[in-house]
């Protein structure tokens, strides 16, 4: 079993016919992922990779294809609005792998979408990615095998190297799911704890977190009330100076706030398994599973 990406899921891709659209696209499709559709305005009618149908709205896509999800490449000026398109169109799940969106305009989206029967990963995220079922996004699909570890990072290159130290030691992935590093997000850390949380087969849990805000922090408290699954833990920027952004929008730490000293603090006091070095990921986890 898997969480968000599963075997009913029916992918269209807005921004496909771009260059990052097309190459991920074609990624997608070789993992045998379910892409049904297309979507740039001005190209309906066209055809990529002369299977998948291109349309001019998500709304044509989901209507004639029976699509449920989205996954986005589109430019950050327009990203925003790809957004709230597949949200108005009544797509299940949307995943928004562009980068640089500014944070105006994620609030924004952020409210629209309150209302809507939406769930949104991203945006500036490497995507979602379920072993053995499909991918949607930028996870590089052979380093994962399937199983039951569920992996929840800030960080795309993390996942790939925690991804790579579980499947050394022969240790399956549920579903890895990458949440982003941007200050507004539609996924955070307890969001996709609590879908871990239902899934039978996941059965323990690997957090990667960075330094700014405290997204970490509170997801170590809901863990310590609700979760009963082991969680291992790693916290990115450890040797971090206070008021420089490292890598991403939301990792920094201002006003004393957001360090990895304290995330790593309040993640030890929920009885997470917190690893100094994300060299130790797999074999933390292969202690507690």
């Amino acid at each position: 079993m898997s969480v968000l990406l599963t075997e009913n899921t029916k992918i269209v891709v807005q921004g496909i016919t771009g260059s990052e659209g097309s190459f991920h696209t074609q990624q997608m499709m070789e993992y045998n992922t379910k892409v049904v559709a297309g979507v740039t305005p001005g190209k309906g009618g066209q055809k990529f990779n002369e299977t998948v149908p291109i349309f001019n709205t998500v709304k044509e896509a989901a209507a004639e294809t029976g699509a449920n999800a989205s996954v986005i490449f589109v430019p950050p000026p327009f990203a925003a609005d790809a957004i709230m398109e597949a949200a108005e169109a009544g797509l299940g799940l949307i995943i928004c792998i562009t980068e640089g969106i500014p944070a105006k305009d994620m609030v924004k989206v952020y409210d629209y979408i309150q209302d809507k029967n939406t769930h949104l990963v991203g945006p500036n995220c490497p995507g979602v990615i379920s072993p053995g079922i499909g991918k949607m996004g930028i996870m590089p699909a052979f380093i994962h095998q399937q199983g039951h570890v569920g992996v929840i990072s800030r960080s795309g290159t993390l996942t790939y190297e925690a991804v790579g130290q579980l499947s050394a030691r022969n240790i399956g992935q549920s579903t890895c799911i990458g949440i982003g590093g941007d200050p507004v997000i539609g996924t955070r850390f307890i969001d996709a704890l609590k879908l871990f949380n239902e899934d039978e087969d996941t059965h323990a849990v690997v957090m990667i977190g960075e330094i700014g805000g405290s997204a970490e922090e509170e997801a170590a408290e809901w863990i310590k009330a609700n979760f009963k699954k082991p969680v291992v833990g790693f916290i990115a920027g450890q040797t971090a100076p206070p008021g420089r952004r490292m890598g991403h929008a939301g990792a920094i730490i201002s006003g004393g706030q957001g360090t990895a000293a304290d995330k790593m603090a309040a993640m030890e006091a929920a009885g997470i398994h917190v690893c100094k070095s994300p060299a130790d990921i797999g074999k933390m986890i292969e202690e507690v599973l």
